[in-house]
């Protein structure tokens, strides 16, 4: 069986963002096993798994992403929306926009140490949408 949701994250601000327990909130009810797949709906966003205790791994993805593509670079073209916009299309390229997880017993199997982020790259980025697909 598949069933499909989509869910709808409010605004973040630019940076890395522990949303775990937003999307088990949203999902709801998950069969005993399965596969749940979260696809981030926009190319200036993304999602990705990682540390989900000590929150300096998310500033210090967030200054190092800032470093390694940083705005203003003079071989963007595409710079009409803003200078935070072709680094985030990079960056979201490099990070992804979709994870799937398993369920087991009814719950995300993650690893103890492993979190749910939204990858937020730009400044004023709005609300984001996420479509879950639950396959049981």
């Amino acid at each position: 069986m598949i069933q499909q949701k989509t869910l709808y994250l409010p605004q973040f601000r630019r940076g890395f963002h522990l949303i775990t327990n937003i999307i088990e909130r949203e999902l709801g009810d998950l069969p005993e096993t399965g596969l749940v797949n979260l696809l981030i709906q926009h190319t200036s966003a993304a999602l990705t798994l990682n540390e989900n205790a000590d929150p300096d791994v998310r500033a210090d993805l967030e200054n190092f992403m800032n470093k390694l593509i940083p705005e203003n670079h003079p071989a963007y073209k595409h710079i009409l929306e803003g200078s935070d916009d072709m680094p985030a299309h990079i960056k979201s390229s490099i990070f992804g926009a979709s994870l799937t997880i398993p369920v087991t017993n009814n719950r995300l199997n993650l690893g103890t140490w492993q979190g749910i982020y939204l990858c937020e790259f730009r400044n004023r980025g709005g609300s984001r949408k996420i479509v879950a697909t639950i396959f049981s």
